[in-house]
């Protein structure tokens, strides 16, 4: 266990403040705990929408159009996450030069050669989860036209309004996982801020959760689709 003495108390104090804030938030959002409106859930709800309106078209072929346009967007993601982690791993064995340049950067302490490899394989970890999540939302909405696929023409009201919902709720959990790989990408940012400063991994991380959380409960989309859904 001597890697435990490789952080100060205040890198242990900002890695549990990041652990508990990367959670934390995933549990307000998908959870709905403090029961508020979130972007998550209106989005969900024009999943929905989309789901029915699509019963009514014949042929589907705008839906999945509109699925295959989601698509370039997830492989970009997951092919950069790959260059991300092969560049951290040559990271690794240029430890001394990244060492030496973080050392010149303003508000930057002396660190040794443990901690730093630490530090990168921590954050090599969180882009590994980005691309677990990417290419898995990546799957699911290859499973979105499947499902699309699938649904009949006509049926009874209950066979069509089970297609819906099932269409509806493989939709969300490809979104659903996109958005935490996304997630993953700004929590990155925090740990890359680590490299400097414990004190700045703190304040990145607070400031990410920030920006997160405005976005999720008071951005102007969020209040768009709100409204958008009220009507």
């Amino acid at each position: 266990m001597s890697f435990l003495t490789k952080f100060s108390w205040l890198d242990w104090i900002g890695l549990a403040l990041f652990v508990a804030s990367w959670i934390g938030y995933e549990q307000v959002v998908e959870h709905g705990w403090f029961r508020t409106k979130r972007l998550r859930e209106e989005t969900n709800k024009l999943r929905l929408k989309w789901a029915y309106v699509m019963l009514k078209r014949d042929p589907r072929v705008s839906d999945a159009a509109m699925i295959a346009n989601l698509l370039p967007s997830l492989s970009f993601y997951a092919n950069t996450t790959i260059y991300i982690i092969a560049a951290l791993f040559a990271a690794l064995g240029a430890i001394d030069q990244l060492m030496s340049t973080a050392s010149d950067l303003p508000f930057a302490r002396v660190l040794s050669r443990e901690a730093m490899e630490l530090k990168l394989l921590i954050l090599i970890g969180v882009f590994v989860i980005a691309y677990f999540k990417f290419t898995w939302s990546l799957r699911q909405f290859n499973l979105l036209t499947i499902a699309l696929g699938a649904v009949p023409l006509v049926g009874t009201d209950a066979e069509m309004e089970k297609h819906a919902r099932k269409f509806a709720a493989v939709n969300s959990c490809a979104g659903n996982d996109f958005n935490r790989g996304l997630r993953a990408y700004y929590f990155g940012m925090a740990v890359m801020a680590w490299m400097v400063s414990a004190w700045l991994f703190i304040l990145s991380t607070f400031l990410i959760v920030f920006v997160m959380a405005r976005r999720e409960f008071a951005s102007p989309v969020f209040k768009a689709l709100s409204e958008f859904a009220e009507d």
